[in-house]
């Protein structure tokens, strides 16, 4: 069984994060991940602070195994939701959308792991110098808020800068693709989309449906000249958003008036004009299944494929 020095720093049973996608990642689906052996996370933006301390009490009562929790730091209340999980004993953090440093000592104090998500080698230094115990290598592929780099180029240039674990995320979905993870050097990975038709994941049944039907070509990227670029299904929205964005008549605040509550739209209402963000991966998830069906895949793919890649490769030649 793939075991990397994640697992023992986490004490979790295999290198598999879910990923802590917003308005997604509550406890059903990060207590059933955690459940499975992975490491499972709950989002921070979740209609609040108080919401988000019920999202960990009520995980905790459905799992005894270790469980994250998802900080986005640009978030207005991140400054209350960085003290809520010190005092509601969480013990694992990742951290997206700014810097941790403000609040590095009091979490390190709590005994708190911190595993920032990274889009670039430089940040990734910077977290290993505020003392992350990992980082999250997130490459361009990825659903949601996007970096430039992708994930086959980006992971083994972080691997090498690095002495702690780095976990690979960005288009990964089965276990050929945890595998070449592995080959570029990460001791994990982080997966979102496939967790998104998981049967304990709770968005709307039009989100699921929407990610089975997805081909390769089915997701694009808006929000580049506003600074945000975000990866998505094409949708009515997605579709109406890049063309006021490509019309210099429409002023940036239209624009993101329009955006405004569109992820909630699609997680909570299946809605036509939210936000149905997901990775280039959507076209390879093809059925809902348990999220420990989907954590066995991952692995269980990845060992197979790494123990018969030397003979094919011997045969080839």
């Amino acid at each position: 069984m793939i075991k990397s020095r994640i697992c023992d720093l986490l004490a979790i049973e295999y290198p598999v994060f879910q990923g802590g996608m917003a308005w997604v990642a509550d406890a059903s689906l990060a207590s059933a991940v955690s459940n499975a052996g992975g490491l499972g996370l709950i989002s921070s933006v979740n209609a609040g602070t108080e919401a988000v301390r019920e999202e960990i009490r009520k995980c905790k009562a459905l799992t005894d195994k270790p469980f994250g929790v998802n900080i986005m730091l640009q978030a207005p209340n991140a400054p209350e939701i960085a003290q809520m999980v010190i005092d509601e004993g969480v013990k694992i953090l990742t951290t997206g959308a700014g810097s941790p440093a403000p609040y590095m000592e009091a979490w390190n104090a709590a005994g708190i792991k911190v595993i920032p998500v990274i889009a670039s080698v430089a940040l990734a230094l910077k977290m290993q110098a505020l003392g992350a115990a990992a980082v999250v290598a997130e490459g361009a592929e990825s659903g949601g808020h996007v970096g430039e780099t992708h994930t086959m180029a980006l992971i083994p240039q972080v691997v090498d800068a690095l002495d702690i674990p780095v976990i690979a995320a960005g288009g990964i979905a089965d276990g050929r693709g945890a595998a070449a993870a592995f080959i570029l050097g990460a001791e994990g990975i982080q997966v979102g989309t496939r967790f998104l038709v998981a049967t304990e994941c709770t968005v709307h049944q039009n989100y699921k449906d929407k990610v089975l039907k997805a081909t390769d070509i089915s997701t694009t990227v808006t929000g580049k000249t506003l600074g945000h670029p975000v990866r998505s299904l094409k949708t009515p929205f997605s579709k109406t958003f890049a063309r006021m964005e490509a019309d210099p008549n429409v002023k940036p605040e239209e624009i993101l008036s329009f955006g405004g509550g569109s992820l909630r739209k699609a997680v909570k209402e299946g809605d036509s004009l939210g936000s149905y963000m997901a990775g280039e991966c959507a076209g390879l998830v093809k059925k809902e299944e348990s999220a420990k069906s989907i954590v066995e895949d991952l692995i269980l793919g990845a060992e197979s494929i790494l123990s018969r890649a030397a003979s094919r490769l011997t045969q080839a030649l």
